[in-house]
């Protein structure tokens, strides 16, 4: 059984780190067990082996206490992770309070968009590519898809190999590379372990769906200090079920139909049928009716009222307008999908003479995620004289591009719901060596690390132009069910085509050195260098089919073709870690990082900690940095696609502001640039941490991060609130309507994030019921805001959704823990403040905005039980979402799903889990 580290108590004790100054990627941050408690629990290691041992905490090159140095790290322990029951690295950051927004698989639900199955890490909420994940101290792949975000698929960490994430607070430039600026996130995994164990896990939920299954089998031999080596193995699978919308019975509550009908899709079936202006004003003249009275739009269904429910509706108020029919696409999709992971790791660490080890590690992983949208949308044509309502109307006397052509927007419900299968895989290799020599402890290490994803169309998309045939041909009915032979022509005409394919390689060869070169008042002055070189290289390959640009509902991008970029990186680090006193250390370190193509920048960082008594430390440091841009900001294929629904002011000045005519989802179309410069940043921090009593400690730290040459696009809704500066992006034809809108990546502007983070712990409190522990990690945001261009105001998205998120003003994580003999009990609660929704959404048919609304706090109750009858048996059973708190009301219109935010709440509602975990040694 894992015994939990404790804190020693202060005053710091310097005076031993002589022979433990020693290289780590990662190592000593004061807040690291002050973040979290009672630190990590380290397997086979008993509390006096650790108490006082050199450890490895991500912040610094050198070993030292933990409790130490001027960087706040937060520590996640395995004991702690399987408190809360959760199996992924994706669900473990979500409960992360400086995590903000990042992607997860009911936030990547679409159909034909970027990077669905990447899951992801996000910082302070500065982005996904200013977080970097590590895996043991070293780097991973970046999630190989091209898109807006550049990091590691969270998907490709071994969740049941970890034994504890360490989650550094402060930009770390300086040590780990340039898109570091957000944080550091390590996910740190045994280093060794004897013997075989066995683990599995159920969870099922209350209303049905997202159920998931989980086996770890972990099997390891020899002792490194008795045999001289030691191996092991760790195999994890998992399962996780589908979740539709007819599954949650809060879809229903959330009422979309009537609240959000100008969200939902015109595309329906019935058809509706898009008359031109010309057709419109001929069936008005002629006195054509329908439900009784003078059609009025352009958007005409010849079912209305009844319009083939639950799907189709007939909501005068939403985007079918009065004269036509809406489809209700957030009654036939899917909330969370149904996914499959797999994971080994597998480490051998040999002894190589007295001073000297060799180690190699392979982690290899799969995800493999099934997306399931609505079923296509299909804009098909049809000889009016077919439709027996209009076949009398003489609509091919008109003087239209197409004379007696009716433009149809139809649901393709006989070809089934769109699904994809996203495939996500991972190889990564490490080989190294350390040894001492002449004073000098080295790490030698070659890292090998292949990310490729696989995005497959399996059911729902079909051939264009056949479809059309079948159209023009009567046998696909637009307006019902379609034949048998219709059907069996839908079937001919399904792709089942791995439509891109990427692939991201990184190979790297590191080395770091650390040893003590004198003594000083406070202990022994410690210094560490080390560099890299790095080769980077992604390739993405459209298929054949796609580039066809014959796949209804996914189309092929401009100028399409295979890509393959690779370029170049070398970087040199130094650190200098000084106790000048009893009561003063001072961290320095630097890095110069050089980038092929795009150049290099030096990253210096320096932090300061003072402890004037035994009970209290105060902490700062300052630093600069830089993000170089990612190959897919630099040389990604142009992307087609859309704006939300937004006003034209050149347009809607021709009609008096009259939304419903100059209002639309205006076609974009978003370039890379191979010229683009590294972002650079600036960050400092400031923190207090007390300990007056062996049974808690607390801290606060301030944090302030500034980032110039901004990588980013200008927003649509900006461009078009500001024509007089952007009106040359936006693309007009020859009568003056939009044509397109130009979204290119640019360096310009700045963001700016700040805030506090608190924790609060309280530990090993015994009594005669047992022994108790409470534990709060919150962050409050003071300031998110992002400039899109020089001379620009900043947008603030602190407690308001703008564009594409959020970050709200109070997060937290607070826990509470019991334990007596061989029972042991876990209380624990999330909790995101409200916050000032979208609030931007245009009805196009009566030009209405939707009503304002402030989306509530999200609070979540989990609760687990433990028993272990023996050291060598563990048993637990828990409830998540114990109150079974459904997400709240949003208008957001940003995401595929709409109702809620899916960046920050979790559908699957209550649920309960049981695992089981068995030990041979």
């Amino acid at each position: 059984m894992s015994k939990p580290y404790h804190s020693p108590t202060f005053p710091f004790n310097r005076t031993r780190l002589g022979r433990a100054v020693r290289l780590a990627l990662g190592a000593g941050a004061m807040g690291g067990l002050l973040a979290q408690g009672a630190a990590w629990a380290q397997s086979g290691a008993s509390a006096d082996e650790s108490t006082m041992q050199r450890v490895e905490i991500t912040g610094s090159a050198i070993k030292q206490l933990a409790s130490e140095t001027p960087l706040p790290v937060q520590i996640v322990t395995r004991d702690q992770i399987d408190k809360a029951g959760v199996t992924t690295a994706a669900e473990l950051m979500a409960r992360i309070s400086s995590n903000v927004s990042g992607l997860t698989d009911g936030a990547s639900i679409n159909v034909g968009g970027d990077q669905r199955g990447f899951n992801s890490a996000n910082l302070r909420g500065i982005g996904t590519s200013s977080t970097l994940v590590l895996l043991n101290g070293r780097r991973m792949a970046n999630f190989a898809s091209p898109g807006d975000d550049t990091g590691v698929d969270l998907n490709n960490i071994p969740a049941a190999a970890i034994q504890r994430v360490e989650v550094l607070l402060d930009g770390a430039s300086a040590l780990y590379g340039t898109d570091a600026i957000g944080g550091v996130i390590n996910f740190i995994t045994r280093k060794d372990f004897r013997g075989v164990q066995i683990s599995a896990y159920g969870m099922g939920t209350r209303e049905g769906g997202a159920g998931k299954r989980a086996a770890t089998l972990s099997l390891g031999a020899g002792n490194l200090e008795q045999d001289g080596y030691n191996v092991f193995a760790i195999a994890d699978v998992q399962r996780i079920a589908r979740l539709g919308t007819e599954q949650r019975r809060f879809v229903g509550e959330l009422d979309i139909a009537q609240r959000l009908g100008h969200l939902l899709s015109g595309f329906t079936s019935p058809a509706n049928i898009r008359l031109t202006s010309t057709q419109r004003d001929h069936l008005q003249e002629t006195g054509f009716e329908l439900n009784g009275r003078p059609i009025t739009n352009r958007l005409i269904n010849l079912s209305i009222p009844a319009c083939n429910p639950p799907a189709n509706l007939y909501l005068p108020a939403g985007t079918g307008g009065v004269d036509g029919c809406t489809y209700n696409y957030m009654g036939d999709t899917e909330l969370y999908p149904e996914s499959t992971k797999q994971n080994l790791l597998g480490r051998g660490v040999l002894k190589v003479g007295a001073t000297a080890q060799a180690y190699a590690e392979v982690a290899l992983s799969r995800s493999r995620t099934n997306y399931v949208g609505s079923s296509a949308r299909v804009t098909g044509y049809i000889d009016y004289r077919k439709v027996p309502a209009l076949a009398n109307t003489g609509l091919d006397q008109l003087d239209d591009d197409t004379p007696g052509e009716l433009e149809l927007r139809m649901r393709l419900s006989d070809a089934g719901r769109r699904t994809s299968e996203l495939t996500s895989e991972s190889q990564r290799y490490v080989v190294g060596l350390t040894a001492s020599a002449a004073g000098w402890d080295v790490d030698v290490g070659y890292n090998h690390s292949v990310n490729t994803v696989k995005d497959k169309d399996t059911h729902g998309y079909v051939l264009y132009d056949r479809l059309l045939q079948g159209v023009a041909d009567g046998l696909v009915n637009p307006f019902g069910p379609s034949s048998a032979q219709g059907v069996a022509l839908l079937d001919s005409i399904q792709v089942n085509d791995v439509v891109r394919r990427a692939r991201g390689t990184m190979d790297t060869l590191d080395f770091k050195a650390t040893r003590a070169l004198a003594t000083l008042p406070g202990g022994e002055l410690g210094v560490a260098v080390g560099g890299e070189v790095r080769r980077e290289r992604t390739d993405f390959t459209p298929s054949a089919l796609l580039m066809s640009d014959n796949i209804n509902n996914d189309g092929a991008p401009e100028g399409g073709k295979a890509t393959s970029d690779r370029r170049r990186v070398g970087a040199l680090f130094g650190e200098i870690l000084a106790p000048f006193s009893k009561r003063w250390q001072g961290q320095l370190s630097a890095r110069y990082d050089h980038y092929q193509q795009v150049g290099g920048a030096l990253s210096p960082k320096l932090g300061l900690a003072f402890t004037p008594n035994k009970s209290v430390m105060l902490r700062a440091s300052a630093g600069r940095g830089f993000r170089a841009p990612s190959m897919s900001e630099l040389h990604r294929p142009t992307v087609y696609s859309a704006t939300a629904t937004l006003p034209d002011p050149v347009y809607c000045a021709t009609v008096e502001n009259n939304y419903a005519d100059c209002a639309d989802n205006w076609d974009t179309r978003r370039y890379s640039n191979p010229n683009l410069k590294p972002e650079r940043s600036s960050q400092y921090s400031a923190g207090l941490l007390i300990e007056p009593g062996k049974h808690w400690n607390a801290s606060l730290d301030y944090w302030h991060i500034k980032r110039t040459d901004l990588i980013s696009e200008i927003g649509d809704d900006v461009i078009l609130g500001n024509l007089a500066k952007y009106g040359n992006l936006v693309h007009r034809d020859e009568d003056g309507y939009i044509d397109y809108i130009e979204l290119h990546k640019e360096n310009r502007g700045a963001q700016v994030a700040s805030g506090i983070d608190v924790v609060l712990d309280l530990h090993r409190i015994d009594t005669a019921a047992g022994r108790f522990g409470a534990r709060l990690n919150g962050t409050y945001a003071l300031s998110s805001k992002i400039q899109t261009g020089p001379g620009d105001a900043f947008i603030s998205n602190l407690g308001k959704f703008v564009t594409d998120g959020v970050v709200q003003r109070w997060r937290h994580t607070v826990s509470a823990d019991w334990e007596r003999g061989a029972l042991s009990a876990s209380l624990s609660n999330t909790f995101s403040s409200a916050y000032t929704d979208q609030n931007s959404a245009i009805n196009t048919d009566d030009g209405s905005v939707v009503a304002p609304n402030r989306v509530r706090a999200y609070a979540l109750w989990d609760m687990s039980l433990a028993y272990a009858p023996s050291s060598m048996l563990k048993l637990r059973a828990g409830v998540q979402n114990v109150f079974d708190r459904a997400p709240p009301y949003s208008n957001q219109a940003y995401y595929f799903l709409s109702g809620y935010d899916p960046s920050n709440t979790d559908p699957r509602g209550r649920r309960l889990y049981a695992s089981a975990n068995y030990t041979f040694r």
